[in-house]
């Protein structure tokens, strides 16, 4: 029987002051969160959360069970701390008291 194909991905996070893109192969049929679990990134940056976190390929959110494609890229989304529409509301309330 022969050896699973392997596929080569690659795993993107952002934090302030930091950036990560891991290489990594995983076998054909791995989903994301294999990917992720299999990387070491998880040991690495603790502040991952998976249960919080959102993930995607290439800017589209996708479920964590997705399974992959060769040059897939994944990235994984840290929760918003505020409100794009808020903040965009009080940006232009401060600039009309101006």
């Amino acid at each position: 029987m022969a050896d699973p194909a392997r596929l080569q991905v690659q795993i993107c996070y952002a934090a302030p002051g930091l950036q990560v893109l891991k290489d990594v192969e995983v076998d054909e049929g791995c989903t994301i969160q294999q990917a992720i679990m299999d990387s070491g990134l998880l040991r690495e940056q603790p502040a991952i959360d998976l249960t919080v976190c959102r993930v995607g390929i290439f800017g589209k959110v996708k479920a964590l069970d997705t399974p992959l494609r060769a040059q897939d890229r994944i990235e994984i989304y840290r929760p918003l701390i505020a409100d794009p529409k808020d903040s965009r509301r009080r940006r232009v309330a401060h600039k009309a008291q101006r």
